[in-house]
């Protein structure tokens, strides 16, 4: 068996990312804002259908900005999943608020939403929700609780570029575009990147124009370059939240690929499934669920190895034999920077996906071969346990 590296990521590249790039230097203006941020926004706004989508050095800008946008501040809570990057989390405690964490769901690292209703007390501002591995969380229920609570809506879509959420009569819409606010991450590791960064998506109309103001460091810059101001002032709080044109370049070269490799992503992720399934892995590991109301984007396949013991041994395993598979998130509840601020509940179900999941090489390199050695080293190691 061939023992060639397989790596956990590698970039894709669509071959325009020089050509675009090229071309952004060539057009003389290089700071954000310009040819190809527009041409990626227009893109994102047009196929997915929001209102308004601001360009961001990052998702986890994108998030600070939606915190300012909502209004957080000191004693605010916020509730979300404890099972997340802790980027979710600083955006809202960099505005004072107070985090509640919400425990996972059993048989998903989502958060449970039968357990939010029982969060909110008069201080929550806002309900956060992160759609682990591009699977919608259940936002129907979620935009119910909210509108009930008059609660704002901020999806963390970090990897759900791509993925829908069906609704119960029959309609679909993108994830990211269901709440109040959305934010989309274009880092290295996800299905389409640009090295470093991200989107925000308004959905709600009442914060766009504030949101292009604290997009432009406070001022209201877009307005003055749309003409209808004669000269740009400091209106409001914002920060240097804009890519530079440059990784805007890169990334419209991605998005505008984002069919292309999006399918070849699922047929990575459906042949690994086919093959844990005929080789009956599925018996002694849990896989990668897929709710009836949610997409599958392919950005994760993964592995619940139930006890943390198989899964440490099965990094081993796999590294031995030059196969690179990693864990994801630790509690963010038990961190320790958040310890000693945790309210004191058990979050079991956050807990047991830190201690269990293990992520699979997932890029569009990886060859029918590739799939084939991981899945065949896995249930080798199955069988030596």
């Amino acid at each position: 068996m061939d023992n060639q590296h397989i790596a956990f990521n590698k970039v894709y590249l669509t071959g325009n990312e020089y050509k675009y790039i090229q071309q952004a230097i060539s057009n003389a203006k290089i700071s954000g804002g310009g040819f190809y941020t527009k041409k990626c926004q227009t893109l994102l706004e047009q196929k997915y259908g929001f209102y308004k989508c601001l360009l961001t050095n990052s998702c986890t800008a994108a998030l600070e900005m939606a915190a300012i946008l909502i209004g957080v501040k000191p004693g605010d809570e916020i509730i979300m999943p404890s099972f997340t990057f802790v980027s979710t989390a600083n955006a809202f405690l960099l505005r004072g608020a107070k985090i509640v964490f919400v425990d996972s769901q059993p048989g998903h690292p989502n958060m449970d939403a039968s357990l939010i209703t029982s969060l909110i007390t008069e201080k929550t501002k806002a309900i956060v929700v992160v759609h682990y591995a591009g699977v919608a969380c259940d936002m129907e229920k979620i935009m119910s609780i909210a509108v009930a609570n008059n609660l704002f809506v901020v999806e963390d879509a970090a990897q759900a570029i791509d993925s829908f959420y069906h609704f119960s009569d029959g309609t679909r819409k993108p994830l990211g575009g269901i709440g109040h606010l959305g934010a989309f991450s274009f880092h290295e590791t996800k299905n389409i990147s640009c090295g470093e960064g991200g989107a925000l998506i308004i959905n709600d109309p009442s914060f766009a124009e504030r949101s292009e103001i604290i997009w432009e460091k406070g001022t209201n810059r877009c307005s003055f370059f749309r003409g209808e101001i004669d000269k740009y002032r400091w209106v409001d709080i914002g920060s240097s939240f804009l890519p530079s044109e440059i990784t805007a370049a890169f990334l419209f070269a991605q998005l505008e690929m984002i069919d292309v490799i999006q399918q070849k992503r699922k047929d990575i992720w459906t042949l690994y499934n086919s093959l844990f399934t005929e080789k009956k892995l599925n018996s002694i590991f849990k896989i990668s669920e897929i709710p009836g109301y949610s997409d599958n984007n392919a950005h994760i396949f993964y592995l619940d190895c139930i006890t943390n013991d198989k899964r440490k041994n099965l990094i081993e395993y796999l590294a031995k034999n030059n196969i690179n598979a990693i864990f994801h998130y630790l509690s963010l509840h038990k961190s320790p920077f958040f310890l000693e601020k945790h309210d004191g509940r058990e979050l079991p179900q956050s807990d047991y996906y830190s201690d269990t999941l293990l992520r699979l090489p997932l890029y569009l390199e990886l060859t029918k071969a590739d799939i084939e050695r991981v899945v065949q080293t896995i249930s080798d190691f199955s069988k030596n346990e």
